[in-house]
């Protein structure tokens, strides 16, 4: 009995395209004369067009300054340089300019030249979330250690000023030292809140995003009863992914209560708005990490803004916008966020604010 064939073994060529399709990078193989013969599936979701439409068109076309692009494929290709690189804006066919890094490298044994090309912003979010992670453990350690310190003399100071109460006896004294317990159990509750991340098991199970944002939908709603929408825009496609569900509701609410909290002028004239936006985005670098499939929620409002005086501290600890703030909120949001391997940025101005939180899926 004749044993049926294997299917062939894919070539070096197609083996290397597939890699290529894995790079968070564009990247885009390019003759001398500037004809495209292969672009990677990242080329195709930032420019916005598809592989077979792109292929056998002019490169050049697709910059805006296709002239200075034109000499540096012409001097690598020609052995001039091994390798270039330039900054220039890539063309979106919504006629966008994205501002991009372009490196232009020789190909062993062939005239064709390869691009790899980096969105200088992205280059700047990967700086970003770095610093945000060393920053988030410094912050970690401090809170740590500031915690235990303020902890073991506020137990002393409360178990003193009760066994002060028991000796006084005039009513009038006593309400000093019921002020030294309230104040203490009051510092007792905040540095517990400082260290519940650190000490808190991470609870991991199934996790339904929607879920979780009805849920928050619903506590805001409770607490701001009239004059505030909350506007559902969800991708109802999006899987279930692992991860803690009480630390994400937890996290969305911080987020969407400070949100809730900006809009009070708004809302008492009945204005205010809470966008909750769901979608699925691919071929996302968070960290050092490359994920095929990522979740982006999006909270949006349209509040005042966030100051420019706390935009650079918005998350650090104790950092608040309004009397009477922890400032903690934010600080708890973004850990437990991290401790899910994603991110949370945002942008605002006058009128417009968005928190963004990034997921693997």
């Amino acid at each position: 009995m004749i044993a049926p064939a294997s299917p062939p073994a894919p070539t070096s060529q197609a083996a290397a395209q597939a890699a290529l399709d894995l790079l968070a990078t564009m990247v885009a193989v390019i003759t001398p004369e500037g004809e495209c013969e292969f672009v990677n599936s990242s080329f195709e979701t930032v420019l916005g067009l598809s592989r077979r439409s792109m292929t056998r068109s002019v490169v050049f076309d697709w910059f805006t300054d296709p002239q200075v692009l034109r000499e540096t494929v012409a001097a690598v290709s020609n052995n001039a340089f091994s390798t270039s690189r330039l900054e220039t804006f890539l063309k979106r066919p919504s006629g966008e300019s994205l501002p991009v890094h372009v490196t232009v490298n020789q190909i062993d044994g062939s005239r064709n030249v390869v691009f790899e090309i980096v969105e200088i912003e992205q280059q700047n979010r990967q700086e970003r979330e770095e610093r945000a992670l060393e920053q988030a453990e410094a912050t970690k350690e401090l809170i740590r250690n500031l915690a235990h310190e303020i902890k073991n003399p506020l137990g002393g100071i409360r178990g003193a000023a009760q066994l002060l109460e028991m000796e006084i006896e005039s009513r009038a004294l006593t309400e000093y030292t019921q002020v030294i317990i309230k104040e203490a159990d009051r510092l007792q509750l905040l540095v517990d809140r400082l260290l519940a991340p650190h000490r808190k098991p991470h609870v991991v199970g199934n996790v339904n995003i929607h879920e979780v944002c009805e849920r928050v939908r619903a506590l805001i709603l409770a607490e701001f009863p009239r004059g505030l929408a909350t506007v559902r825009d969800y991708d109802t496609s999006i899987p279930e992914f692992s991860g803690d569900r009480e630390q994400l509701i937890q996290a969305v609410l911080n987020i969407a209560r400070n949100a809730a909290e900006s809009l009070a002028e708004l809302i008492e004239l009945g204005t205010a708005r809470i966008t909750l936006r769901t979608r699925v985005v691919r071929q996302v670098t968070l960290g050092k990490h490359r994920y095929r499939l990522a979740l982006e929620l999006h909270i949006e409002d349209n509040g005042p803004g966030i100051p420019d005086t706390l935009r650079e501290r918005i998350f650090f600890p104790l950092v608040s916008g309004r009397e009477g703030g922890s400032g903690l909120g934010l600080t708890l949001a973004r850990t437990f966020i991290q401790q899910h391997h994603g991110t949370v940025e945002f942008e605002s101005e006058p009128g417009r604010t968005i928190f963004k939180i990034v997921i693997p899926l």
